[in-house]
């Protein structure tokens, strides 16, 4: 590396760590880039790969997703290989209650921002011709996107390796920070103008004792992934229940929604449904706020979802290919993520709960402002 450039150490080869990584190499910085696992393991290969502007509240957050919606088009052109698609989203109302929600969104001086229309039946099916059950209506979403998680971490580390001055180094625990330095646990230490710590939902280790105070809490999802469904499901899909989880909904209308289902309540489920370009479905997911969390996963959610995918597509699902569960780390006051100098030189960012797949790229630029 050029030693006329400016450095920057990243930590952590999740999505937020690869962004900062990029947004470095954007601004001229040499980067290194510590990764604990030989691969990254985290949520951030443990979900649906979705750019979700849908669901954001409106004004700075909607603001950000924008943003960070616009660099992954322009970052998705370096790393084809991640799979970006600007397929769009589809939420699904099955009652009266669901569909006034959906028209009170659209009703927002926000929607077009969000590129949202309102669809009939009839157009719902028209535009994704999978959906085969009986709906009321669905809230189109042409800003949502979509990226192939399992793909997408190293198709990023391909397109930053081509700039000559990125260096990747996995199996590298940092184990202790001082101005302007992190060490790893071979005793290495790596020196930048700026270190950048984004440790997901690991909040031990050499940070713990920086973080201890921070408003922080860990969140645990279930997913699972079929074999491949023959029939193109053109956009993302959600259910009527994702509207209870995502703030760009909250309002008078959410307030007549009728309680979930007992399965749904108790793991506090929405169905969200990505197609994988192999043509396998990726369906999800639960939230579970209560540590320590299991090991196992149960099968509970697992058949309710199954359930109201099957319902909503018209079609038996293929059989289930893999189940897992995922971890992610989400601030708890009305912060968007987490932000902070740990020592000079030395900033971790962390806690964007669900946002992170959407709102890593602008994330990243903001710490470099």
């Amino acid at each position: 590396m050029s030693a006329s450039h400016p450095r920057l150490v990243v930590v952590g080869g999740g999505i937020l760590g690869t962004m900062h990584a990029i947004e470095g190499a954007r601004r001229g910085y040499s980067v290194v880039h510590l990764e604990r696992d030989e691969e990254p393991l985290g949520a951030s290969v443990r979900n649906f790969g979705l750019i979700w502007v849908s669901g954001r509240a409106g004004g700075g957050e909607l603001d950000l997703a924008l943003r960070a919606r616009e660099r992954w088009e322009e970052i998705a052109l370096l790393a084809p290989g991640a799979g970006f698609r600007a397929n769009g989203s589809i939420t699904l109302a099955r009652s009266e209650a669901e569909l006034a929600v959906l028209e009170e969104a659209v009703g927002r001086s926000d929607a077009r921002l969000r590129d949202l229309a309102l669809m009939t039946p009839a157009q719902v099916r028209a535009t994704n011709p999978a959906v085969l059950g009986e709906v009321r209506a669905g809230l189109w979403c042409g800003r949502d996107a979509t990226v192939e998680p399992r793909r997408t971490l190293p198709a990023l580390r391909n397109g930053l390796e081509s700039t000559g001055s990125y260096s990747y180094l996995p199996s590298r625990q940092a184990t202790e920070v001082r101005p302007h330095a992190v060490r790893d646990h071979t005793g290495q230490w790596h020196e930048g103008d700026i270190v950048v710590c984004c440790i997901g939902a690991w909040p031990g280790g050499f940070l713990a004792e920086a973080l201890a105070a921070a408003p922080l809490r860990r969140v645990r999802l279930q997913m699972l992934e079929t074999e491949p469904f023959l029939e193109p499901v053109t956009t993302s899909l959600a259910d009527g229940d994702s509207l209870r989880y995502y703030p760009a909904f909250a309002g008078e209308a959410l307030q007549g929604l009728p309680p979930q289902a007992d399965v749904a309540a108790r793991w506090r489920a929405q169905l969200l449904l990505v197609q994988r370009v192999g043509g396998e479905l990726t369906i999800g997911d639960t939230h579970d706020y209560s540590e320590p969390f299991p090991f196992d996963v149960d099968d509970e959610p697992y058949r309710h979802l199954v359930h109201v995918a099957a319902a909503l597509l018209g079609s038996d699902l293929p059989p289930v290919r893999r189940r897992w569960s995922g971890v992610y780390s989400q601030v708890t006051d009305d912060r968007l993520y987490y932000r902070a100098e740990v020592a000079p030189g030395v900033v971790v960012v962390t806690g964007p709960g669900g946002r992170g797949m959407t709102m890593a790229p602008a994330i990243a630029e903001e710490t470099f402002l």
